[in-house]
């Protein structure tokens, strides 16, 4: 599998995100933000998370222009699969691949702790490896990771099971306390109704090794691998 990561001025976090994706021995390459072509044969893209052009205007808001993402929403539209963690999330909600929006923790603190997310959709390739309702522990680190959107857009969510993971317990309750930035429902990840684009706050690649204190975040990218390697099989 071909994994392709971009780095945006301000990234932070894509050096992780290359180093999880290599440990299911993928292939991947590092993609520039002014890049405006992909290397052939990509089958995922990640963007990842960290402070994008300082997150001047609001986060993701012009790392949503950069050249690459002309090419990252094509690669969406024509099926590609795509991965916002964080920062990354954000510019995929700017860039319309992914509904909602990101906007400032509701304790107006940055956070920077473990969280329990539940996973409620296994049937997409981000997920495929997991257990419905298995509790993962994987870091937040944002200051804008409230999500949140229409009343009429979070139904239509709930309703096609777009909601893949939710902020809960370790006993996998979604509550109040476990919620660590406000997100409405709890949501702490999302995909499109094509189930080809996924935005999550919470790191995964910062959780893919026991050394780290989990390695609950590698479901993720061993469902990616999974997926495309059944799909090429």
């Amino acid at each position: 599998m071909n994994i392709g990561v971009v780095t945006f001025p301000g990234s932070n976090c894509d050096a992780d995100a290359r180093h999880a994706s290599a440990l299911t021995g993928n292939t991947v390459h590092s993609l520039w933000h002014k890049d405006t072509a992909l290397p052939s044969g990509l089958d995922v893209i990640i963007l990842p998370g960290g402070f994008s052009y300082g997150d001047y205007l609001r986060t993701g808001a012009i790392a949503r222009f950069s050249p690459i993402m002309t090419e990252v929403v094509r690669f969406a539209n024509a099926g590609g699969l795509v991965f916002g963690i964080c920062n990354g999330f954000q510019i995929l909600c700017e860039a319309g691949l992914l509904p909602g929006a990101l906007i400032r923790n509701q304790n107006l603190s940055f956070v920077c702790k473990d969280v329990f997310l539940r996973v409620e959709n296994t049937d997409t390739p981000f997920t495929n490896v997991c257990s419905p309702g298995q509790v993962l522990r994987v870091p937040v680190a944002h200051g804008e990771g409230r999500y949140t959107a229409s009343a009429d857009v979070i139904k239509g969510l709930e309703d096609s099971a777009q909601v893949l993971y939710r902020y809960v317990t370790p006993a996998g309750q979604a509550t109040d306390e476990a919620n660590p930035n406000g997100s409405l429902n709890n949501i702490a990840g999302v995909t499109n109704a094509s189930r080809n684009v996924m935005g999550l706050m919470p790191h995964p690649e910062r959780a893919c090794e026991l050394l780290l204190g989990s390695d609950d975040g590698l479901t993720v990218f061993l469902s990616l691998a999974r997926h495309c390697n059944v799909g090429m099989a």
